[in-house]
């Protein structure tokens, strides 16, 4: 187990600096000069000869990469060319608001999306699984937005149940943190959960149909005992991937509803660096996206392993 972790990370290590090149990279094409927005009207010459010899951006663009990498490697960012203020501090700020969130939306994920698949999957082609196909097809179609300001219409404005906007941390007031998020979180969820639905429902179809599963009805075990001791345990690898996937692209942030909701996360970080040409921003977001992603791979393939007797006797 500890050598098979030991190959996914030193895989990874690669697949970040590649990320690492393209982001720093692409970055540089953004129109407009970050120098030109930081010094607002007053564009005196000199000034914007410093702030540019500050920041190294009249070295080549190799060099300015490889300080760059050198202070990531240190743990070192960079500092915001907006706020003055070192990214990482900016991350630490944002990243627990986004992992609530995240977290959150993939509870309602699974309380909608996997029931519903398992259902649809034993009650295939009867009113049951149209249903659920309906329904994941509607989360899917209707856009994030839409919902969002429907859900804060109903039940903030009429009903006065959650609070329309705004967060408030978790550790400062855990119940009030739970009732923002809970609307943004199950706009989300909501989405995720048409995904999980599908593809829990197509695995379990898959399982169902194998002659162990027969076997154990031709035993006499109870249906419930096939469907989720049997089955399921079976089903739920797909699922477990396309989990992990779906948790990181929530860690990347959900750029919509934060800005909705008013929720300070990852995305609208993002998007406020990329409109004020702040690359250290940026590049510190993206490189924690990615490890974040790196991350959720490495969990789903650990998973795999303990879920399968297969792959830990291959092991």
């Amino acid at each position: 187990m500890y050598s098979y972790i030991g190959k996914r990370l030193l895989v990874a290590i690669p697949t970040l600096l590649i990320i690492s090149i393209f982001v720093f990279s692409l970055q540089k094409l953004l129109p407009g000069d970050p120098v030109l927005a930081m010094a607002g009207e007053e564009r005196d010459p000199q000034v914007l000869e410093l702030l540019r010899e500050k920041y190294r951006l009249n070295d080549p663009v190799i060099y300015q990469y490889a300080y760059w990498l050198q202070g990531v490697a240190r743990g070192d960012l960079g500092v915001s060319l907006r706020t003055n203020q070192p990214v990482l501090t900016l991350v630490a700020e944002k990243l627990p608001v986004t992992i609530q969130l995240a977290v959150m939306s993939m509870i309602f994920a699974f309380m909608i999306g996997i029931p519903m698949g398992i259902l649809a999957a034993v009650k295939k082609n009867t009113f049951i699984d149209f249903l659920a196909n309906i329904v994941a097809l509607c989360g899917l179609s209707v856009p994030n937005f839409w919902l969002g300001i429907m859900l804060i219409l109903l039940v903030s404005v009429k009903l006065h149940w959650l609070p329309a906007s705004g967060y408030q941390p978790f550790f400062e007031d855990p119940w009030r943190s739970i009732q923002t998020m809970l609307m943004p979180s199950f706009v989300l969820g909501n989405a995720l959960a048409a995904t999980l639905m599908r593809h829990t429902r197509s695995s379990m179809l898959s399982v169902l149909s194998a002659d162990y599963i027969r076997t154990a009805r031709a035993k006499g075990l109870p249906e419930a005992a096939v469907v989720l001791q049997h089955s399921f345990r079976n089903a739920i690898l797909p699922v477990v991937t396309v989990s992990a996937l779906l948790f990181g692209e929530l860690l990347a942030g959900a750029v919509l509803t934060e800005q909705i909701f008013t929720i300070p996360g990852f995305g609208k970080l993002i998007v406020d660096a990329v409109f004020n040409r702040d690359y250290a921003v940026v590049q510190g977001v993206v490189l924690c996206t990615a490890v974040g992603f790196i991350a959720m791979n490495l969990i789903a393939d650990i998973l795999y392993v303990v879920l399968n007797p297969r792959m830990r006797a291959a092991l």
